[in-house]
C-alpha cells in the first residue's frame, strides 16, 4: 500500500540506525512490524494474566517426554 505521511526527520532517522533498513521504506516495514509483534504479545499477556493457563490433571511431563521422542 502506498502511503503518505509526514514525520519528523528526527524520527525517521531514529527508526533507520536502528532497523539498519535500506532505505526509509524498509526501515519502516521493520519498525512497524516489530510494532505488531510487541503488541501482539503484550496483548496475549494480558489475556494470559486474566485467564492463566491450567494443565489438565492428566498432564505428566514424563508422558510428554515419551511422546516427543517417538
Amino acid at each position: 500500500m502506498k502511503v503518505t505521511a509526514i514525520l519528523p526527520d528526527d524520527l525517521i532517522i531514529e527508526v533507520q540506525k536502528y532497523t539498519e533498513g535500506k532505505n526509509i521504506t524498509d526501515s519502516l516495514q521493520k519498525a512497524l512490524s516489530e510494532w505488531v509483534k510487541l503488541a501482539k504479545v503484550k496483548k496475549l499477556n494480558e489475556k494470559l494474566r486474566k485467564q492463566p493457563l491450567h494443565f489438565s490433571n492428566e498432564f505428566n511431563a514424563e508422558k510428554i517426554r515419551r511422546i516427543n521422542r517417538t
